[in-house]
């Protein structure tokens, strides 16, 4: 089981590859407001293994909404709260959970578990990568050629 927060999710909605995430989760869950974030343009049907939770009012999740956007600011809360890892790409809010003690993983962590696993070849890694990219996900050259160098 794990939590995720709204920018994995879009890119993995947009590229129709969700499989990539049920590989290796049993289980995700998500706050509402992330819920909010990736279906903004349409709504979207999730599939059995995201689940939608509710995130109660805390002093934590106050104090992240004045550092972050709601979704991230729900997802390091819950996270935090049902002490479970975190799906999230957004530097500043990876370096918040990290100071939370929470374990995080992003996109390129999904992908390189998915290649680890033998249920993506390297190839069709940097293939979606590169059209992740194309697609507007932010993520340096030098990190994708690491993790690739890495497998």
């Amino acid at each position: 089981m794990i939590i995720s927060d709204s920018t994995s999710l879009i890119i993995l909605f947009d590229l129709e590859r969700l499989e990539l995430l049920s590989n290796i989760f049993k289980m995700i869950y998500i706050p509402k407001a992330v819920y909010e974030e990736i279906s903004f343009k349409e709504d979207i049907m999730l599939p059995k293994f995201i689940k939608i939770i509710e995130v109660k009012n805390s002093e934590l999740l106050n104090s992240l909404k004045n550092l972050l956007d709601v979704g991230e600011s729900e997802a390091i809360a819950l996270a935090k709260m049902k002490n479970l890892p975190l799906i999230i790409d957004e530097k500043k809010g990876r370096k918040i959970a990290q100071n939370l003690d929470l374990k995080i993983i992003g996109l390129l962590g999904i992908v390189y578990l998915n290649v680890k696993s033998d249920l993506l070849s390297k190839d069709e890694a940097e293939k979606f990568l590169t059209t992740a990219v194309d697609n507007g996900y932010r993520i340096s050259k030098k990190l994708i050629d690491d993790m690739m160098e890495s497998l």
